[in-house]
């Protein structure tokens, strides 16, 4: 059963990294880019993806590996004050939107996290940084093949069905992210 269990984690995250490495540098570079021109990162997800955003946004705030200053990324599922005010008083499926209204701004990215790549707020999340000028990411898994695949600049398919397979494939992607931002911005610390 182990055994399994860990040629399935292999097969989604080597598969990611295969169909998906070229893009992946390219969103590093745009990332990178972003960040020289003073603006952030913003990062959401439902659930273990909601868990994924906040760790990865202390990568950049924190640090990854070594050391250097700190990057401006945002989890947009850290406030929950904010998420319980937007869904009382508007409805669950507009939490990351409102707040990409609100703190989000053109030249920002916003990297959201959806297994299913059918979240309604995540969607939702997505149109509202459109409209603001936001690149948009979407890290999902093959379930999204099932229905219509949201609009996003860049869209991230890990060749798994299994949620925490493709929740596996994400971070593995997320830590390479945070590795090539790292240094793109910092090449003297590699």
């Amino acid at each position: 059963m182990l055994k399994t269990i860990a040629d399935n984690h292999r097969a989604a995250v080597d598969g990611f990294l295969e169909q998906s490495g070229e893009q992946l540098v390219a969103l590093a570079a745009l990332c990178a880019a972003a960040i020289e021109k003073n603006n952030k990162l913003l990062f959401c997800g439902n659930g273990g993806s909601a868990c994924d955003a906040m760790h990865i946004a202390g990568e950049f705030v924190g640090r990854y590996v070594n050391d250097r200053r700190a990057l401006p990324a945002i989890a947009l599922s850290a406030d929950t004050g904010i998420i319980t005010a937007i869904a009382n008083d508007y409805a669950y499926d507009y939490i990351f939107a409102r707040q990409v209204e609100a703190l989000g701004n053109s030249g920002d990215v916003l990297i959201t996290l959806s297994t299913s790549g059918r979240s309604p707020n995540v969607v939702r999340a997505l149109g509202a940084a459109a409209q603001k000028g936001i690149k948009t990411v979407l890290f999902t898994g093959e379930k999204v093949k099932l229905g219509e695949v949201p609009k996003a600049d860049f869209v991230f398919i890990a060749p798994s069905l299994i949620t925490a397979h493709v929740q596996e494939a994400h971070m593995v992607a997320m830590h390479a992210l945070a590795s090539l931002i790292e240094a793109q911005l910092f090449p003297n610390n590699h």
